[in-house]
């Protein structure tokens, strides 16, 4: 069962519009066909694979969810909600944090006191659901590189991440600790020096949850533009405005520092896939992202890129590029087929 992103929706919080949701499923046909429910989880600390509900992986989400106050406290209430109302029905947690515990330990270790690193703050990577998506579309696709070889997936949306791929299995990720480190995004500001927080409180008082408030919700692209969070407004409104210039401009050159610094980890590139709304709808930044790295092997054909044909490179280009749809829903259902299937008795609280 699909759910509409276009619900009349009239809810003041996560609580208000769990409910709603739940109340207009349940008074959809078919719903008394659902076998299960599949959650994306946005943080799974050590979680390998897709898992289903129990009372003790609730308790496992509750503990953890100082780790990512963004997100696991609403993904929690939803699970919990479902839990209460419909208590036989099966539920599977799907990580987003999964795909990357392939990892190496140097690509997890973060440069602060060792004690911390015990303690669970390192480097876990996002998006995972998406990576996983696409690299099963690449060996569906029978590219050679998704089962030995070295790729780069760059998920470019509203949140926006890339990865380094080797022999289908990350090695390392831009997204960090949380899904606001790495590439500049929408209105998370990637990357900050530290040294900007204390700056920040020193000389405008700033708190931590202002500081919080402002990395996440008010910076990216939109706090660099000042006047939009979407990609497609600021290549419209570029060519008159130099703060939508600045802010594509930027996008762009972040995005090919993370390419270049994951081709070098890999040790060169085989395949280049753009995915998520700005990877898959924009043109104008393929290219752009693309230009001047002929030295990875990149030549991009523009008449493929402006027709978003599933190869953008050209016949004579050493990497291919690709621009893959990705599907994260799919992935979800996928995930919770396999784990019904695996499951052929599920125990149930």
């Amino acid at each position: 069962m699909a759910v509409s992103a276009n619900l009349p929706l009239d809810a003041s919080d996560h609580k208000s519009a769990t409910t709603f949701l739940l109340d207009w499923l349940e008074g959809q046909p078919g719903f008394e066909s659902l076998q299960a429910v599949g959650h994306r989880v946005v943080h799974g600390m050590q979680y390998t694979e897709p898992e289903v509900v129990t009372q003790a992986l609730l308790d496992e989400l509750h503990r953890i969810s100082p780790y990512d106050p963004e997100h696991l406290p609403g993904e929690i209430e939803m699970i919990e909600t479902f839990r209460q109302r419909h208590p036989k029905l099966p539920q599977v947690a799907c990580f987003d944090t999964a795909f990357h515990r392939t990892m190496p330990r140097v690509a997890r270790l973060l440069p602060i006191p060792r004690c911390y690193d015990a303690k669970g703050v390192q480097r876990y990577g996002f998006h995972g659901l998406s990576y996983a998506y696409l690299m099963e579309e690449l060996v569906r696709l029978g590219d050679p590189a998704a089962a030995a070889g070295r790729v780069v997936l760059a998920h470019l949306g509203n949140g926006a991440s890339i990865a380094a791929v080797r022999d289908g299995k990350s090695i390392d990720t831009s997204m960090g600790f949380t899904p606001t480190a790495g590439l500049v995004m929408s209105t998370r500001s990637g990357d900050l020096d530290p040294g900007v927080a204390p700056y920040l409180a020193r000389t405008g008082q700033m708190t931590t949850q202002q500081f919080y408030q402002m990395v996440n919700h008010k910076s990216g692209l939109l706090g660099v533009s000042e006047t939009s969070s979407d990609m497609r407004d600021l290549l419209a409104q570029e060519a008159h405005d130099v703060r939508a210039a600045e802010a594509v401009a930027l996008f762009c050159y972040q995005a090919k520092k993370w390419i270049g610094a994951f081709a070098a980890a890999l040790g060169g590139l085989d395949t280049l896939v753009f995915a998520g709304g700005i990877g898959e709808n924009a043109p104008q930044v393929r290219s752009r992202i693309c230009q001047g790295m002929g030295f990875l092997g990149v030549e991009l054909s523009e008449s493929r890129n402006a027709e978003a044909a599933g190869v953008i490179s050209t016949d004579a280009s050493r990497a291919t590029v690709r621009i893959v749809r990705t599907d994260e829903d799919l992935m979800i259902a996928r995930s919770v087929r396999q784990v019904l299937e695996t499951n052929s008795v599920i125990e149930k609280d």
